[in-house]
């Protein structure tokens, strides 16, 4: 049996928050400008946020998310530490970050365009979602 679409949706948006969230766990100890550091936490803020709007929403549909992704932060832990091993400077870390969270805006652009019949909740979501990755990119931007 095909899983709910609407729980796929609310699958990926809980896997790229929780992305979002490691990664800036990952980099921010790496992190010596405190503006840099300042944004960062807001940003870590800003997935918590969609993370637990996202879990209420699972309790609708009777569900869980599958929070099972060691095997994903681990890598993300190496790629991290390996990309970062030589620059951390502002500029370098910015543009990492700024790579994963273009993934994600591409990733959530596909989503709505393919599901537009998804929950009118979830929809707002991950528009919202996808919406707070763009704006952080644009205010990464400053830090290249």
């Amino acid at each position: 049996m095909e899983k709910n679409i609407n729980i796929q949706v609310l699958d990926e948006i809980h896997k790229g928050a929780k992305m979002g969230m490691d990664s800036i766990s990952f980099v921010s100890e790496k992190v010596g400008d405190e503006n840099f550091k300042d944004n960062l936490s807001y940003q870590y803020s800003q997935y918590s946020d969609i993370l637990d709007h996202v879990n209420d929403i699972y309790q609708k549909y009777g569900d869980i998310p599958n929070d099972n992704n060691m095997m994903t932060q681990a890598m993300s832990w190496t790629g991290i530490q390996m990309n970062t091993m030589n620059d951390k400077s502002n500029s370098h870390i910015a543009d990492l970050l700024i790579q994963g969270t273009t993934m994600g805006i591409i990733k959530g652009r596909q989503l709505l365009n393919k599901y537009p019949d998804m929950d009118p909740q979830i929809n707002q979501v991950l528009d919202n979602f996808v919406k707070m990755q763009e704006n952080n990119v644009e205010k990464l931007k400053t830090f290249l």
